[in-house]
């Protein structure tokens, strides 16, 4: 059995690699109401999800794992765990404090509202 170089800490005059990220790809679709943007995360628990608004920026993080047979001990893998990152700018025409989230099958489906004044709204116009 071989020990890594990645389990021992880095010298001080050693650089650290910077984790390597995969862009989960994504589709987004627009109604009058909202924004939904659907996010392919396979592997991916909801546990080791992470979502978050910084600034007018959105934030995808996660990391896929996969689950060995039971009492079996992993001897051999090809398979490398996932680290997916996506982040996207916003538009402030976003109500982003009721965004809605959800993970089903590994697809993050994520739902951000227009702000009220952004929506667009019939003016009735007054004869006379």
């Amino acid at each position: 059995m071989q020990t890594s170089s990645a389990n021992r800490p880095a010298a001080a005059n050693e650089t650290v690699p910077q984790q390597r990220y995969l862009v989960p790809p994504v589709d987004v679709f627009e109604n009058e109401q909202s924004i939904m943007l659907l996010a392919d995360l396979p592997g991916v628990a909801r546990e080791q999800l992470h979502v978050r608004v910084d600034g007018d920026n959105l934030v995808l993080e996660a990391t896929a794992t996969t689950a060995g047979p039971e009492n079996m001990e992993l001897v051999y893998g090809e398979q490398q765990v996932a680290a997916y990152r996506r982040q996207f700018t916003l538009s402030r025409e976003l109500d982003t404090a009721r965004i809605e989230a959800q993970l089903r099958d590994g697809v993050l489906r994520l739902t951000i509202p227009k702000a009220e004044e952004a929506r667009p709204r019939r003016i009735e116009v007054q004869v006379g």
